[in-house]
């Protein structure tokens, strides 16, 4: 059996099911090509058949990244599948994934269907997507809780039909790791006929244990793990793949694996995704976190300083994070902008160097000396946001102890200024009250965030707020030295995000796919 493990990476797909993760079709295409440089194996790009955004952004990636096997998720409906196979046949290395449930649970309140009329559906889906496409990848959903004989069943059907990789998904992360592995040794025991295909394991967070039950699944003869960046998804998230790569490569001896991957790529890919999404990485994170390289005990700083291999076992340069990141100042030139930001990872086009070099030097004025957090921040603010109709132009607050708190707002809406005033029971609370009259919009806020985006008095502070309008929940993030003024584009960029997903075309999303 060969020892390379191929990383399906489901970022852009599964990932982006996190409550107000969605990203528009730039957003994806950067992603994309992170992770063509980052080397996984696979990127499963979306599911075409969720709508005609979906379809397009999909079409849009497999016309421009090369590299990694680029896959579409469908049902196994034959329209899906078609649709699937219209928006990825552009690709270099097109795979069509498609799926059904398989447990009992599944099928009586979610299917309403029999396991014959399963089967059937099987046969027809893989049979369907093989005849369009040489790559073709079938999931059991819910695997970990299906019928054992029922499982292998099914995987006996789309191997039938020509499938090349089997999925078998903990989609409620439900397994425990020795129960996981005994599923992977029963299925290759019973249906050894598999061999010829590639066992794949896709594993959720649920109960803490993805990344172990990832492990457990290829120990056991699986060789494709799935999972996300920064470990993001439904409810608990999926495995991360930063720390699947990692486990693997400083647990060589022991698993005697290994995967393609660049490793010093996955602390900036962590970096994209948290900007693009919104969503932040937890500061005790393993491998990308802000401690996941911190010292402070006596005991380990002395042994660190003596051996750093005597509490890390491995060190933050493999993984892409540079321990010398003060990068520029007032008088630094846009030559030395543009040779830090390459080598952050950033490609930019001369009008984006252009915008970010501008709002860099108004930074540079604020703060003495600015480091990659800050450079991070920027482009997220300036790059990476979505088109926006509304842009804060001027904020000014009155705020104390013994004074109601005031703000007064004026918002630039295409080649319109408009201007507000309104009270709150804070200074925040009046931003946000004064924004909402301004743009006539009044979504609930679910979550308002402030965190320093790097240490000093003088640091950026980045405020993230998540709002939901009309079933649709979206993340806002804004950074300024100014936490008020921080607050206030936070907000503006989130009710911008709801705006732009609400003039979307939508269907019915299908289900889930693992």
């Amino acid at each position: 059996m060969s020892d390379y493990v191929k990383i399906f990476d489901t970022t852009l797909r599964d990932g982006e099911q996190s409550p107000g993760a969605s990203m528009n079709r730039e957003e994806k295409l950067r992603l994309a090509h992170r992770l063509a440089q980052l080397k996984v194996d696979i990127i499963e790009v979306g599911f075409p058949a969720a709508s005609p955004g979906d379809f397009e952004a999909v079409k849009s990636i497999c016309q421009e990244v090369k590299g990694p096997v680029l896959a579409g998720l469908a049902r196994t409906v034959p329209s899906d599948i078609k649709t699937c196979w219209e928006a990825i046949k552009y690709a270099e290395n097109p795979r069509i994934h498609t799926f059904i449930a398989t447990s009992d649970i599944h099928l009586q309140y979610k299917l309403k269907a029999t396991r014959e009329e399963v089967l059937e559906k099987v046969k027809k889906g893989v049979g369907l997507a093989v005849s369009l496409c040489d790559d073709v990848q079938f999931s059991l959903e819910d695997a970990s809780r299906s019928d054992p004989e029922f499982m292998c069943q099914v995987i006996r059907t789309a191997l039938a039909e020509g499938a090349t990789t089997i999925n078998i998904p903990d989609t409620v992360g439900y397994a425990l790791p020795d129960e996981f592995q005994n599923l992977i040794t029963l299925i290759k025991r019973e249906v050894p006929e598999i061999e010829k295909a590639t066992i794949s394991v896709h594993c959720h967070d649920d109960l803490g244990m993805a990344v172990a039950n990832s492990l457990a699944g290829v120990k056991a003869g699986a060789r494709q793990v799935e999972g996300c960046i920064n470990g993001i998804g439904e409810r608990a998230g999926n495995a991360s793949v930063e720390e699947v790569v990692m486990a693997i490569a400083t647990r060589h001896e022991s698993l005697g694996l290994k995967t393609g991957i660049n490793k010093s790529k996955l602390f900036p890919t962590s970096r994209l995704v948290t900007m693009i999404t919104g969503i932040s990485v937890q500061p005790n994170k393993a491998i990308v976190g802000a401690n996941a390289f911190a010292h402070e005990s006596g005991i380990h700083v002395d042994g660190v300083l003596k051996q750093p291999l005597t509490y890390e076992i491995m060190t933050p340069e493999e993984v892409g994070i540079s321990t010398n990141n003060l990068v520029l100042g007032k008088h630094s030139g846009r030559a030395g902008l543009r040779k830090r930001v390459q080598e952050m990872g950033y490609d930019l086009k001369e009008k984006d160097l252009d915008r970010l070099f501008e709002a860099f030097k108004v930074l540079a004025d604020k703060k003495k000396e600015i480091w990659n957090e800050d450079l991070e921040a920027l482009i997220a603010d300036e790059i990476l946001r979505m088109p926006h109709r509304w842009e804060l132009e001027y904020l000014n607050i009155v705020s104390g102890t013994v004074t109601v708190p005031t703000a007064t707002v004026i918002i630039r809406d295409g080649d319109q200024k408009i201007q507000e005033f309104g009270s709150g029971s804070g200074p925040v609370d009046a931003v946000c009250n004064t924004i909402k009259k301004l743009v006539n919009k009044n979504p609930y806020l679910e979550k308002f965030t402030i965190a320093s985006v790097t240490g000093g008095l003088d640091a950026q502070g980045e405020v993230t707020v998540r709002l939901k309008e009309n079933n649709i929940t979206v993340l806002g993030r804004g950074n300024d030295p100014d936490i008020l003024v921080a607050s206030a584009k936070a907000y503006i960029n989130g009710l911008n995000r709801l705006e732009y997903w609400a003039n979307q075309p939508k269907t019915a999303l299908p289900t889930n796919g693992d």
